[in-house]
């Protein structure tokens, strides 16, 4: 079977069923050495936050920022 026959399957699947099937093939994809290395990435920024060392943002306002800054 090929991939474009799989695609035209997958996509005739409802939503949430689709959605899984991405989420699993994602997953596939994923090294366990990076998602290790986000983790602690991830750890690290919330420990430094909790310090005080860095602030937080409003998620809309920083992705209205980036979109301003690659419009430019």
């Amino acid at each position: 079977m090929s991939v474009t026959e799989i695609q035209k399957q997958a996509l005739e699947l409802p939503a949430e069923e689709r959605a899984l099937l991405a989420d699993q093939l994602m997953q596939s994809l994923e090294d366990p050495e990076i998602l290790k290395a986000w983790a602690a990435e991830s750890e690290d920024r919330w420990a430094a936050f909790k310090r005080g060392e860095i602030t937080a943002r409003d998620g809309d306002e920083a992705l209205a920022e980036l979109r301003q800054q690659i419009q430019k």
